[in-house]
Protein backbone atom coordinates (compact mmCIF):
# COMPACT_ATOMS: atom_id res chain seq x y z
CA UNK A 1 0.00 0.00 0.00
CA UNK A 2 2.87 2.33 0.79
CA UNK A 3 4.23 2.03 -2.74
CA UNK A 4 0.78 2.62 -4.23
CA UNK A 5 0.39 5.94 -2.41
CA UNK A 6 3.93 6.99 -3.37
CA UNK A 7 3.29 6.34 -7.06
CA UNK A 8 0.01 8.25 -7.04
CA UNK A 9 1.41 11.21 -5.06
CA UNK A 10 4.60 11.49 -7.12
CA UNK A 11 2.57 11.74 -10.30
CA UNK A 12 0.54 14.65 -8.87
CA UNK A 13 3.18 16.92 -7.33
CA UNK A 14 5.87 19.30 -8.64
CA UNK A 15 8.53 18.01 -6.21
CA UNK A 16 8.31 14.19 -6.35
CA UNK A 17 11.61 13.78 -4.50
CA UNK A 18 9.98 15.24 -1.36
CA UNK A 19 7.15 12.69 -1.26
CA UNK A 20 7.48 10.48 1.79
CA UNK A 21 5.09 7.83 3.11
CA UNK A 22 5.44 6.38 6.60
CA UNK A 23 3.59 3.28 7.73
CA UNK A 24 2.55 2.60 11.33
CA UNK A 25 0.58 -0.39 12.58
CA UNK A 26 -1.87 -0.13 15.46
CA UNK A 27 -4.82 -2.09 16.82
CA UNK A 28 -7.16 0.01 14.65
CA UNK A 29 -5.32 -0.86 11.44
CA UNK A 30 -2.47 0.49 9.38
CA UNK A 31 -1.85 4.24 9.38
CA UNK A 32 -0.16 5.67 6.28
CA UNK A 33 1.05 9.26 6.56
CA UNK A 34 1.75 11.07 3.30
CA UNK A 35 4.22 13.96 3.54
CA UNK A 36 4.70 16.31 0.59
CA UNK A 37 6.32 19.71 0.05
CA UNK A 38 4.38 22.70 1.36
CA UNK A 39 3.75 23.92 -2.21
CA UNK A 40 2.22 20.55 -3.21
CA UNK A 41 -0.29 20.07 -0.40
CA UNK A 42 -3.10 21.65 -2.42
CA UNK A 43 -2.38 19.42 -5.40
CA UNK A 44 -2.61 16.28 -3.30
CA UNK A 45 -5.79 17.37 -1.52
CA UNK A 46 -7.52 18.83 -4.59
CA UNK A 47 -10.59 21.01 -4.81
CA UNK A 48 -12.92 20.23 -1.92
CA UNK A 49 -10.73 17.24 -1.06
CA UNK A 50 -11.67 15.26 -4.14
CA UNK A 51 -8.17 13.97 -4.94
CA UNK A 52 -7.52 13.02 -1.31
CA UNK A 53 -10.84 11.16 -1.24
CA UNK A 54 -9.96 9.36 -4.48
CA UNK A 55 -6.57 8.30 -3.07
CA UNK A 56 -8.26 6.96 0.06
CA UNK A 57 -10.84 5.11 -2.02
CA UNK A 58 -8.20 3.39 -4.18
CA UNK A 59 -6.15 2.38 -1.15
CA UNK A 60 -9.24 1.14 0.69
CA UNK A 61 -10.24 -0.97 -2.32
CA UNK A 62 -6.75 -2.48 -2.50
CA UNK A 63 -6.76 -3.13 1.26
CA UNK A 64 -10.07 -5.01 1.26
CA UNK A 65 -8.44 -7.62 -0.92
CA UNK A 66 -5.96 -8.26 1.92
CA UNK A 67 -8.60 -7.89 4.70
CA UNK A 68 -6.85 -4.89 6.25
CA UNK A 69 -8.05 -1.50 7.44
CA UNK A 70 -5.98 1.38 6.09
CA UNK A 71 -6.09 5.00 7.24
CA UNK A 72 -4.45 7.62 5.00
CA UNK A 73 -3.46 11.00 6.45
CA UNK A 74 -1.95 13.85 4.48
CA UNK A 75 0.69 15.78 6.42
CA UNK A 76 2.29 19.12 5.60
Amino acid sequence: MKELIEVIAKSLVDFPDQVKVTETESEKGILLELNVAQEDVGKVIGKQGRIAKAIRTVVKAAATRDDKKIIVEIQQ
